[in-house]
């Protein structure tokens, strides 16, 4: 309603700057009279974007009102909504969160960190089969 409201003074401010017939004086004021009518435009829509929210407001405050009468008179238990970081791995590998550098250069050292643990584990179990085969070739008297 507001929002009309506004239109409706807009417009008949456009109107009667439109009649004004003059010089470049009055270019200057017609420029400073649309200027202001922007202005309170813009004034009346933020207005009646705040009522708008107030309303909303006050009626999901009822809503709740509601919804805790109903809750008490059943002993019903409010739910309490925790939200955990989600961890899952969209379907779509195109939507998937980028990884920052720092998290690119831990999963290169655990690569490395892996193959390099393999690799100690193998020379490790070599050894211990050379260890193995040589004591039972040698018997010590």
């Amino acid at each position: 309603m507001a929002a009309f409201v506004a239109k409706q003074m807009v417009g008949n401010k456009l109107n009667a700057v439109k009649g004004a017939v003059g010089g470049d004086n009055e270019d200057s004021d017609d420029k400073e009279k649309e200027e202001e009518a922007e202005r309170e435009r813009q004034e009346a829509i933020r207005e009646a974007e705040e009522r708008r929210k107030e309303k909303h407001r006050k009626m999901e405050e009822e809503r709740e009102k509601m919804r805790q009468e109903i809750r008490d008179k059943y002993n019903i238990k409010k739910k309490e909504e925790i939200q955990e970081p989600q961890m899952e791995e969209p379907a779509n590998p195109l939507m998937r969160k980028k990884k920052t550098p720092e998290e690119l250069a831990r999963e290169a050292e655990e690569a490395e960190a892996d193959d390099f643990t393999k690799l100690k584990n193998t020379i490790e179990t070599q050894v211990n089969e050379l260890k193995s085969q040589i004591e039972s070739r040698c018997s010590l008297q």
